[in-house]
């Protein structure tokens, strides 16, 4: 395994923000923004000291960037300087990379989370998230990446099939539901992504890739392990790739990290994002915001149904014969990141909600007057059959109905396993 080792208004400024991450506060956004008709301004981190593959990435990186900038709307810098981050320098970039390291001293760590919390973007590669020690730094490691600790790794580096989980999200909208990776060394965490309700995870490592490694001692022969996520309460992006297979002998590089071209359509969305620059729209399969749909159970055939076609508080989300009345109706309107509240036809004022805020596998389902909770909003995620499965903000987990056909059961949310139990058909209704 290869790892790392363990003017007066502005300065005024960068002490407030300062202040706000060492007291955790939210604070407004700082001076990022940039607008479409101006390039925004890309800042990428590394050290470029540490293992030859490493090293690799930052040299492609420091030319493959620079290549895509004018036609996608940045312009990039490189710097070796982590002192940026300390001294303000950062805030002259909407977007910051790290490439092959992470910000090492108190100052460094200080002046990236108030960027961060100040309306900063990041996107992170590979070893930025590689720690032994997340205790020592507590919001980066568990909060803002929520990945904790490193736990293992594959070797040698190959590609795997990644599948892509959400297609809402600007960075991912216009991938394919599978694609081929470019080949890297793969990372997983003490930490279980899916249990973080701040997590969106966007694509992880299908199945088919099992194994993954050449080397049988570090190989993945089964798991879940997610690649490519978001933090919901930061402008932020993470991609476990960015290490390139190498000669160690000659130092000759075996492998391109920007081979994949479906790959780097993600890099580059991403970065639009990022950078203020994303003019785009959900993919067109995703669903409408004006039509009113029917939800049929893969597992059971049994549609999402409001108990006796009530709508009151309370009122019970179930499954039932499907029978086309307006209380089998739903309509998916947008709240944000795309996320969606799912409103009823006979009230729309009422959403599916999970009751009282629960976290927890088997949490029934109910409507409740909608007032932007997390609970009361959901993730539409196209999956390959055309069918979609539904996540919740809050909490991470799928709706779910029964494995029999039984008429009056209760929905629930349940941990997201790829069952046909959480998988629905949308039928538009008239």
């Amino acid at each position: 395994m290869h790892t790392i080792r363990s003017g007066s208004t502005r300065a005024a400024l960068r002490i407030l923000l300062l202040l706000a991450a060492l007291l955790g506060l939210a604070v407004p956004p700082a001076a990022h923004a940039s607008t479409a008709a101006t390039p925004f301004k890309v800042l990428a981190l590394y050290s470029g000291t540490y293992d030859a593959a490493h090293i690799d990435f930052d040299k492609e990186a420091n030319v493959w960037f620079p290549q895509q900038a004018a036609a996608n709307g940045f312009t990039y810098t490189a710097s070796t300087n982590w002192d940026l981050l300390a001294n303000g320098g950062v805030n002259a970039y909407q977007v910051v990379l790290f490439l092959d390291d992470l910000p090492q001293t108190s100052a460094q760590r200080a002046g990236f989370e108030a960027y961060m919390r100040g309306g900063g973007a990041w996107m992170g590669f590979h070893v930025s998230a590689f720690t032994t020690d997340a205790a020592s730094w507590s919001w980066y490691h568990n909060q803002f990446l929520g990945s904790g600790n490193f736990q293992s790794n594959t070797w040698g580096p190959t590609s795997v099939t990644l599948k892509v989980e959400d297609r809402t999200h600007a960075a991912t909208r216009n991938l394919p539901a599978t694609f081929a990776s470019s080949v890297s060394e793969w990372y997983s965490w003490s930490n279980d992504l899916r249990q973080n309700p701040n997590i969106r995870i966007l694509a992880s490592i299908d199945p088919s890739s099992f194994p993954v490694g050449t080397d049988p001692n570090q190989s993945w022969y089964s798991g879940y392990y997610p690649i490519l996520w978001t933090n919901t309460q930061y402008k932020m992006l993470y991609a476990n790739f960015g290490h390139n297979a190498m000669n160690y002998t000659t130092n000759t590089r075996l492998s391109s990290t920007f081979a994949s071209a479906t790959q780097n359509q993600f890099l580059l969305d991403g970065l639009k994002w990022l950078g203020g620059a994303d003019t785009g729209t959900p993919p067109a399969d995703s669903p409408s915001e004006t039509a009113w749909y029917s939800l049929t159970n893969a597992g059971n055939g049994t549609c999402v149904d409001a108990r006796s076609a009530a709508t009151a508080n309370g009122t019970v989300i179930q499954q039932y014969a499907c029978n086309g009345t307006q209380a089998q109706q739903f309509q998916f309107r947008s709240t944000d990141s795309g996320y969606r509240q799912a409103a009823i036809r006979v009230n729309p004022q009422q959403v599916i909600d999970v009751t009282g805020v629960s976290t927890a596998d088997n949490a029934p389902l109910q409507l409740w007057s909608y007032s932007g909770g997390q609970n009361q909003q959901w993730l539409p995620a196209k999956e390959s059959t055309g069918r979609y499965h539904f996540t919740a903000r809050h909490s991470g987990k799928c709706l779910t109905a029964a494995s029999a056909s039984t008429n009056s059961v209760q929905l629930t949310q349940r941990t997201c396993d790829g069952s046909t139990a959480q998988s629905f058909t949308l039928t538009a209704q008239p």
